[in-house]
């Protein structure tokens, strides 16, 4: 059963987009989600080190030859608030969507 709670953390649609992404995979290299999510080197390194720095997400950084990759995971942590805050997500929009009137003949 999943936990509904809204995650302020996780909100801000960068890091929602950053977080989405994530959770659709495994990992994910840094380049992919640079150009997936349109950001620069700088604001994708910040995003990610807010991620960490909660738990949310867990990075890899590796040699490739003579360059320095670097790929990205969420937790469980991550994935768990993730899944809460979807859920919280959805119930304010069901909150709002308007019953469908009733028609009586």
């Amino acid at each position: 059963m999943r936990q509904t709670r809204f995650d302020e953390l996780i909100h801000p649609s960068t890091r929602l987009s950053l977080v989405a992404t994530l959770a659709a995979a495994d990992w994910a290299e840094f380049a992919f989600l640079k150009d997936h999510l349109g950001l620069s080197d700088s604001a994708l390194s910040k995003q990610l080190a807010i991620l960490e720095n909660a738990g949310y997400v867990a990075t890899e950084r590796h040699l490739d030859g003579s360059r320095r990759k670097v790929r990205a995971r969420l937790t469980e942590r991550g994935r768990a608030a993730f899944t809460g805050h979807i859920a919280a997500l959805q119930e304010i929009v069901a909150a709002a969507t308007p019953a469908a009137p009733t028609t009586t003949s």
